[in-house]
């Protein structure tokens, strides 16, 4: 290995390492109550180390939030295969609320926490792009084969994040134990609750 590839893979390695500190703050403490000088004394760097890979905080938090939607994209494309996309548009909402179930801090930094507004306009637009366009192109696929009572694939595929999103998000904020007081049953409950949605949409 040349030393351009050297520095290149060492740099890379660092980002990573700060990436994984700043994740692990995040989750512990709070991104509020984070800070580059407490990252940085996490891994025994100086703060001036991490503004030479990231220009601040918020920066920081993008980054996170990239690694976070390339592992749920992993998710999708593991747990939602089926050929028939009315089959797989199931699948794809069942293993977004398992996902998100079964990381509720990490799912409150992808999609509950107030976005940043000092960063690039393009990461704003393509962050979790992916994982959207996994979800859209499932829906056109069922609008296409006339599985859906649906004729719009944009508004179509919000309507369906937007009820995934909600039930998760009212278990992660806590706001389901008015109706479910065991905390066991609520994977079922919103698994339940999300079928009958689509129940409703999906041509029988």
């Amino acid at each position: 290995m040349g030393v351009t590839e050297r520095k290149e893979r060492e740099k890379t390695e660092m980002r990573q390492l700060i990436l994984d500190a700043a994740l692990k703050m995040f989750l512990e403490v709070g991104y509020a109550k984070t800070s580059i000088r407490n990252i940085a004394d996490s891994i025994e760097y100086s703060p001036g180390t991490i503004y030479l890979y990231y220009k601040d905080k918020d920066e920081l938090l993008y980054g996170v939030q990239h690694q976070a939607y390339a592992k749920l994209l992993e998710v999708f494309q593991k747990k939602a295969k089926d050929k028939n996309p009315a089959k797989r548009l199931r699948e794809i909402c069942q293993a977004y609320i398992e996902f998100g179930l079964k990381n509720p801090g990490l799912y409150d930094l992808m999609f509950i926490i107030r976005s940043p507004m000092n960063v690039d306009e393009t990461i704003h637009k393509t962050n979790g792009g992916n994982c959207l366009g996994y979800l859209s192109q499932c829906v056109a696929e069922c609008i296409e084969q006339k599985l859906i009572k649906f004729e719009d694939a944009k508004s179509s595929t919000l309507q369906v994040w937007s009820l995934a999103h909600g039930l998760v998000s009212l278990d992660i904020r806590c706001r389901l134990r008015v109706m479910i007081q065991d905390e066991n049953a609520v994977y079922e409950m919103l698994g339940a609750t999300m079928n009958n949605y689509l129940d409703m949409v999906i041509n029988k």
